[in-house]
């Protein structure tokens, strides 16, 4: 079998989906649609695919993964389907669980999912009267997508008035905060579970950690991930509890509900000292978490993907490598805020070439032969080992190979973790 694949996105994510989707002997071309500076040669394909439905038509394309949340949400899949084409992802229907924060709340009320308390409102005044209702700290969030910038932490009753003003009247984050969602600001560790989901079955992943915040010590402005590992020690011996809390109960009152979840399943969870809450849902791949998964994945990611289009998800087999993962990224400066394109990159095939390495691209474009900036965050650095220390090493060795004007990273990833077990996860 020689099958060809199409892959829609153009982040670091897209490029580790590629990377590992053309590891598998069925594969042997992976179309990048529109790909970066990292999608390219060895089997690997950036292209132009302005109608997806199309170009597999006419390319005999396999299967169609869908890296990024917008084109889920606006039923890419659904449109698939009834074009009779593959293509891994929820349907509209149930990729509402991310593109709604509103109605991800009823369902998870609705599936029993333990989660923070909360209110959803589409006026102000109403809003208002909740935020003052209430006597703890508040966390105000655009219902709709917003990028993953859509969420305002506030330390006080003032700075929640002022969020939920700014965004319901002051369009914040335009038509994703039509109706926002204010709930309970929860304290704890954050880590990330995802799932393989053919609406019956589950395929489970290591536990992930992503560190948002721009600065050392999870400080500053919030991010898309500066950096993440895996597994994460502190659910890594609790998956069992973890999954029937946060995975098989949502998994289960969807397809109950008529729209069974098929694709990958993430839940953002906050352990609090009162028991496991959920942040969230997404509908597929988080970035940078991919970039840490499937370099530890030791099975055909392929096949995967095919069972949770076709079915039979667990008549899949699914291994993992021991040890660690974790990734760096390395970022433009001034991000999250405005930043500058175009610097020349340098060092990345040297930091390719060190044991454990792999560097994902993210925001990078090729000028001819030269390597250039093309985004806020730029690269992945990941590396593998038998220790988590041994996979950070790996990969800080890889970064400090790479250079160009202003780049920015964390030193401290992997703090909490190396803090609970020395180093040693």
């Amino acid at each position: 079998m020689s099958e060809r694949v199409l892959v829609l996105g153009s982040g670091g994510r897209e490029h580790a989906l590629a990377w590992k989707l053309l590891q598998s002997p069925k594969v042997d071309t992976v179309f990048v649609a529109p790909g970066n500076g990292g999608t390219h040669g060895d089997g690997l394909v950036s292209v132009e695919a302005a109608d997806p439905i199309r170009f597999v038509k006419e390319h005999g394309i396999a299967l169609t993964v869908v890296g990024p949340e917008a084109p889920l949400a606006d039923g890419l899949v659904d449109r698939f389907r009834a074009a009779g084409l593959r293509c891994a992802g929820p349907i509209q229907a149930a990729a509402r669980l991310e593109a709604s924060k509103a109605w991800s709340k009823q369902q998870m009320r609705e599936a029993g999912v333990p989660t923070a308390a909360s209110g959803c409102f589409t006026d102000l005044p109403a809003a208002l009267r909740y935020i003052e209702s209430v006597d703890h700290l508040l966390v105000v969030k655009a219902s709709g997508l917003a990028a993953g910038k859509g969420v305002v932490v506030c330390d006080s009753v003032h700075e929640a008035r002022e969020a939920a003003r700014d965004i319901l009247e002051g369009g914040a984050f335009g038509q994703a905060g039509a109706e926002v969602v204010i709930e309970e600001r929860l304290e704890g560790e954050e880590a990330s579970l995802l799932a393989f989901c053919d609406g019956e079955n589950l395929a489970v992943l290591p536990a992930a950690q992503d560190h948002k915040r721009i600065g050392e010590g999870d400080v500053g402005l919030n991010t898309g991930g500066m950096g993440a590992y895996t597994p994460a020690p502190v659910i890594a011996d609790r998956m069992d509890e973890m999954v029937a809390c946060a995975l098989q109960p949502m998994m289960d009152h969807l397809r109950a509900s008529g729209t069974p979840f098929t694709g990958v399943l993430y839940a953002g969870l906050m352990l609090t000292p009162n028991g496991p809450r959920i942040l969230e849902y997404n509908v597929r791949f988080g970035d940078p978490e991919t970039q840490v998964l499937l370099p530890m994945l030791n099975a055909d990611l392929f096949d995967l993907f095919m069972g949770t289009v076709e079915g039979g998800l667990d008549r899949v087999p699914m291994a993992w490598h021991t040890g660690a993962a974790a990734t760096v990224v390395a970022a433009s400066e001034g991000y999250p805020k405005a930043y500058t394109k175009g610097h020349e990159i340098h060092g990345v095939e040297e930091a390719n070439r060190l044991d454990g390495v792999t560097v994902f691209h993210a925001g990078t474009r090729r000028d001819g032969q030269v390597l250039r900036t093309s985004g806020g965050r730029v690269l992945a650095v990941t590396g593998r080992g038998d220790t988590l220390q041994a996979a950070l090493d790996r990969a800080y060795a890889g970064i400090q190979k790479i250079c160009f004007h202003g780049i920015t990273y964390r030193r401290d990833i992997g703090h909490r973790a190396l803090a609970r077990r020395g180093g040693q996860s």
